[in-house]
C-alpha cells in the first residue's frame, strides 16, 4: 500500500519534465486517488463483511499493482485520472483489510506489534523512493512507473495468504468502530470530540500537500538527487514512528503528544520554503516521516478513549475529505512552484495543533474513562490500538 499510493509522490517531478505534465494535473491526479481512498474506506465502514474477505484482499492487491503497470501505457489524462482513482480505492481496501487482521489475530500481544506493522506504509515509502532515486538518472518516468509495479508485485506475493479478521462476536464491538460502546455521549464529550474532529480533518488537508509535493517543492530549490533522498527518508522515519507515538503514550496524554506531533510536523513542512538547501530538505524529511502516521495513531486513539459513537469512522472520513481538500486549496498556488503551498499547508498544520492544545483542557486521563464500559468492550488500553487510515 506505501508503493502503490505514494510512489507518485517521487515520480511526480519525472512526468512534469518528460510527460508533460503540468502542477494542476498533477494536482488532479493527486485528488483522484485520494477521492478513491475515501470511497475504499468507506466501503470497509458501510460492509464489515469486506473487512474479513480473503478474495477482496486479493483482488484489491492485484488491481493496486496493476494501476501501477497501466500508468505508462498512455498519456490521456482522463485515464491517468481513473488510474489513480482505482489506485485510492484499492490501497485503502488493501489497508483496512491488513488494520482489521491485525486487530484481530494480535488480540491479546503487545500494542507494538500493531505499531510496527503499520511501519509497513513507511517501508513501501522507502523502498518505493529508493527504487525512483537509482532510476533517476538513467530511465524514464515509463519505467519508474513499471519497476514500482514490479516492486508492487513483489510484496503482493508476500501478503496473499494474509489471514483477515474473522466476524466479531456478539457483545465485543470495539468502542468507536464497529458501533457505539455505549448509548449516548456527554455534551463535555460531544465538545471534545467536536475539537479533536476539527484537529485531525485539518491534519488531513495539510498533511497531504507535503505528502504530495514534497518532493517537487525540494527539486525545485536543490536540483539533482535530494528530493528523492529525502522521500526515503521520510519513509525510513515512517517506519518506527506509529510504535514510537504509542511508547510514548503510555507517559504522556493523547493531547500534549497529538499537539507536539502536529507543531513538529508544520515545521518539518515548512522548513523547504522557508530555508531551502539540502539539510534543510533532509531534516524535513525526518520530521515529516516521524509525524504523519503517529499523528493518525494518536488521534484515532484519543477518539476510542473517549468512547465516542463510531469515533474511528468519523475521524477517518474527516481525514479523508481533508486530503481531498488539501490539493484543491493550494491548486492556485502552484503554478509558479510549490514553495507557497507548503507554507500554507503548514500553516494549517499549526491550525490543527491550536485545536488539539484546546483538548489539554479536561481532557480525560489514559485511567479514565468518560462512561462507563459495557460488558465485552476492550479496555482503554486496547482501543488506543485504533489504526491509521
Amino acid at each position: 500500500m506505501g508503493i502503490g499510493r505514494f510512489v507518485f509522490t517521487p515520480i511526480l517531478p519525472l512526468m512534469h519534465a518528460q510527460a508533460g505534465l503540468s502542477a494542476s494535473t498533477g494536482a488532479n491526479l493527486a485528488t483522484a486517488n485520494y477521492v478513491g481512498y475515501l470511497a475504499g474506506a468507506l466501503a470497509g465502514i458501510l460492509a464489515p463483511a469486506l473487512v474479513r474477505s480473503p478474495a477482496l484482499l486479493r483482488a484489491a492487491l492485484v488491481v493496486l499493482t496493476g494501476t501501477l503497470t497501466a500508468m505508462p501505457a498512455t498519456h490521456d489524462v482522463r485515464l491517468w485520472i481513473a488510474l489513480r482513482l482505482l489506485a485510492g480505492a484499492a490501497s485503502a481496501l488493501v489497508f483496512v483489510i491488513a488494520a482489521a487482521s491485525l486487530h484481530g489475530n494480535l488480540r491479546g500481544h503487545p500494542a507494538h506489534l500493531s505499531g510496527w506493522a503499520f511501519g509497513g506504509v513507511g517501508t513501501g515509502i522507502a523502498l518505493s523512493g529508493l527504487l525512483v532515486l537509482g532510476l533517476h538518472s538513467v530511465a524514464d518516468w515509463r519505467v519508474a512507473w513499471w519497476a514500482s509495479a514490479a516492486l508492487a508485485a513483489l510484496f503482493t506475493a508476500g501478503a496473499w495468504h494474509l489471514r483477515p479478521a474473522t466476524a466479531p462476536e456478539a457483545g465485543t464491538t470495539a468502542p468507536g468502530v464497529g458501533g457505539p460502546a455505549v448509548e449516548g455521549s456527554t455534551p463535555r464529550t460531544r465538545r471534545w470530540f467536536t475539537t479533536l474532529f476539527a484537529s485531525y480533518t485539518l491534519e488531513g488537508v495539510g498533511y497531504i500537500v507535503a505528502g504530495t509535493f514534497l518532493v517537487a517543492a525540494i527539486e525545485q530549490s536543490s536540483p539533482g538527487p535530494v528530493g528523492n533522498a529525502a522521500w526515503v527518508l521520510v519513509g525510513l522515519a515512517a517506519v518506527p514512528s506509529s510504535a514510537m507515538w504509542a511508547g510514548l503514550g503510555r507517559r504522556w496524554s493523547h493531547p500534549d503528544l497529538l499537539l507536539a506531533a502536529l507543531v513538529v510536523q508544520a515545521i518539518g513542512i515548512a522548513l523547504p520554503a522557508l530555508i531551502g538547501g539540502a539539510t534543510a530538505a533532509l531534516i524535513s524529511a525526518v520530521l515529516f516521516g516521524a509525524t504523519f502516521i503517529g499523528v493518525s495513531t494518536l488521534a484515532l486513539a484519543a477518539g476510542a478513549h473517549l468512547r465516542f459513537p463510531r469515533s474511528v469512522a468519523l475521524l477517518t472520513a474527516g481525514y479523508s475529505v481533508g486530503q481531498i481538500l488539501g490539493p484543491v486549496v493550494v491548486a492556485p498556488l502552484i503554478h509558479h512552484g510549490y514553495h507557497r503551498a507548503l507554507v500554507l499547508a503548514a500553516v494549517v498544520v499549526l491550525a490543527a495543533a491550536a485545536a488539539a492544545g484546546l483538548l489539554r483542557i479536561g481532557f480525560p486521563s489514559p485511567g479514565v474513562v468518560p462512561r462507563a464500559a459495557a460488558p465485552g468492550q476492550r479496555s482503554v488500553h486496547e482501543s488506543c490500538r485504533a489504526s491509521p487510515p
